[in-house]
């Protein structure tokens, strides 16, 4: 009977660890996050009417922003740094592939936690053009570069409201960038966010790719923690104010739900 009752508890175990999927933390697989903006609980559309918080009429044109230095976390705190030379995304709102982020050669495990930069470093803006390629290639990067000052605009937002000025045909925009300065500081709109999934998890396993949805809402860019009026600002670029845009845009990601 005891002998029986061993060979009981050796099979229940082994069938714990099935459970497990036996992860081998040498094997890697890929994970996809999927930037999806939005404007509150709406899809965002290009073009269609919408009102922040300061209860004005908008329209958008354009809502680009680089993503970059991703760093990948798991439920045990364990950490996969995305190698810097394959961590730079452009997201473009007219551009729905772009929007899909995948990441490859990850360890296996279970990840809750996404870390990243909104903006280009300044070690990256500043490396020789040869190692500035893909979405840093300032020719193919849907002019978000200012060659009048060397840098990257990590987001453009470019739109119509009646409450910018008539004068300018009602358009308003926010080129926001600024990596500190090279040869003596100057603003620095480098903002990072971390994404928490709570219970859920990504599982990433070599025959298994999870998607991660992450939310991005236009509304808490004019909203959190500052609320931001078109009336008032409806351009800035390299200005005093944009470090408190900057601060918004930090707060429009959120998580959503992960497809495993």
């Amino acid at each position: 009977m005891k002998a029986r009752y061993a060979v009981l508890l050796g099979l229940f175990a082994l069938l714990i660890s099935c459970d497990d999927e036996n992860i081998n933390p040498a094997e890697t697989g890929s994970l996809i996050i999927k930037f999806d903006n939005r404007v509150g609980e709406e899809d965002l559309e290009l073009n269609k009417e919408y009102t922040n918080a300061s209860g004005e009429t908008f329209t958008l044109s354009k809502l680009n922003y680089y993503i970059s230095n991703i760093i990948l976390i798991q439920s045990d705190g364990s950490r996969f740094v995305v190698p810097q030379d394959s961590s730079y995304f452009l997201i473009r709102e007219e551009d729905p592939e772009s929007q899909r982020v995948r990441i490859n050669n990850v360890p296996v495990g279970d990840y809750n936690k996404i870390t990243f930069t909104i903006g280009v470093d300044s070690l990256r803006s500043t490396l020789d053009i040869s190692r500035r390629t893909g979405a840093l290639d300032p020719a193919q990067s849907d002019a978000m570069y200012w060659t009048w000052n060397s840098g990257y605009i990590f987001f453009k937002m470019e739109g119509t409201s009646p409450a910018a000025p008539a004068e300018n045909e009602h358009k308003f925009y926010y080129h926001i960038g600024g990596f500190g300065g090279y040869d003596s500081p100057t603003l620095n709109n480098i903002r990072e966010t971390s994404v928490s999934m709570g219970s859920a998890r990504a599982e990433v396993r070599a025959n298994k790719v999870p998607e991660v949805h992450l939310h991005v809402d236009v509304q808490e860019f004019f909203s959190t923690p500052t609320t931001l009026s078109i009336a008032e600002h409806p351009a800035v670029m390299f200005a005093e104010f944009s470090l408190t845009i900057s601060e918004n845009y930090a707060s429009m990601f959120r998580f959503d739900h992960v497809h495993n």
